[in-house]
């Protein structure tokens, strides 16, 4: 892989962030209101900004997307096929994040709502395989 000409280091993914939100069977999701999967149910979360630490973001987006504040709780996984996002190479860091109250959609989701979670079947992008982890630990 060639370094960038402008900074002297190799090529990186953009690095995004999703909050992954349980209570009571229940799973915090938005939906989007953009492309890509604009109108789907998909886990709240976004880009990382330059300089921002993953951990700080997953909250930050889980504010603007749903107006809820949280704590993350622990890594839940790590999702990086260059072909998992159709606008390049997004790796995505999942959190468990612990959240509760009544989310209102904001930014880009639509809309923010409590879901139960036995019946979730398909999200946005591949968040399904990280609902999945969680219902496998």
């Amino acid at each position: 892989m060639p370094a960038c000409d402008d900074c002297g280091q190799w090529p990186q993914p953009a690095l995004a962030v999703d909050a992954v939100v349980i209570n009571d069977g229940e799973i915090l999701l938005i939906t989007r209101g953009r492309e890509p999967w604009k109108g789907m149910l998909a886990l709240p979360g976004g880009f990382v900004n330059k300089g921002e630490d993953p951990e700080i973001a997953v909250l930050r987006e889980l504010k603007e997307e749903t107006g809820l504040d949280g704590e993350v709780a622990r890594l839940l996984c790590v999702r990086g096929d260059p072909k998992r996002d159709p606008r390049g190479h997004v790796v995505s860091i999942a959190y468990l994040v612990k959240a509760t109250g009544n989310p209102q959609g904001g930014d880009d989701a639509v809309e923010a709502n409590w879901y139960d979670l036995n019946s979730i079947t398909k999200l946005a992008g591949d968040h399904v395989s990280m609902v999945n982890i969680v219902g496998n630990k």
